[in-house]
């Protein structure tokens, strides 16, 4: 099922219609402020496991984000993180970063392995942060993917439906997506690594 959501003003009606679909299970692809996103609830270990399965990974190996609504979320999945890397989350989100942190003890149980970080990630995108807020709780995310070298992602939802139609339960229209991706920091040592370049500078908000 494709539906048009506009970002500027997101239907609420569309919004809770994509959050019934995660709430029974489902699987979504919607836009971020980067690329298109291919999500789940992550309270849902069988949907966890289908996304692993559509991008033929196991889930102990796989390298997740969470999607957050905003930055009261983090806490409840990250070991308590200090005031200078608050401060740069505080200036940086919503924006195109993904920031890796040392996992709590809820992370593991939900991605049935021990796995010691999480990303996560708060775009600036109201389609996003509404179903998540809608929601109650992140979204489990991953990267639409293109097959062709040249494209890394799709960008044209429609197609994107056309791709996914029969492996995912709803694909949100939020109009083109971007083709280049987060910014990805990694905080768990204290310092900020830039693990790979994307959409954000980071030196914009040190």
């Amino acid at each position: 099922m494709l539906i048009k959501i506009y970002p500027e003003n997101p239907n609420e009606k569309a919004i809770d219609q994509a959050v019934e679909v995660l709430r029974k299970g489902g699987l979504i692809i919607y836009p971020t402020d980067t690329v298109y996103g291919l999500g789940c609830d992550i309270t849902n270990q069988k949907a966890i496991e289908k996304i692993c399965k559509i991008r033929g990974i196991k889930s102990e190996k796989a390298n997740f984000s969470f999607i957050c609504s905003d930055l009261s979320h983090i806490a409840d999945y990250v070991k308590p993180i200090d005031t200078t890397v608050f401060r740069l989350l505080k200036k940086a989100l919503p924006g195109p970063f993904t920031f890796i942190f040392n996992a709590s003890g809820h992370v593991p149980k939900l991605l049935s392995s021990n796995k010691k970080t999480v990303g996560i990630r708060v775009p600036d995108n109201n389609i996003a942060r509404a179903i998540v807020t809608a929601l109650g709780n992140p979204i489990l995310s991953t990267s639409i993917k293109d097959e062709d070298e040249l494209i890394e992602y799709s960008t044209d939802p429609e197609l994107i439906h056309e791709k996914y139609e029969d492996l995912v339960d709803l694909v949100i229209d939020g109009g083109y997506g971007g083709n280049e991706a987060s910014t990805v920091v990694d905080c768990t040592s204290g310092d900020f690594e830039i693990i790979r370049e994307g959409k954000g500078i980071l030196e914009n908000y040190l």
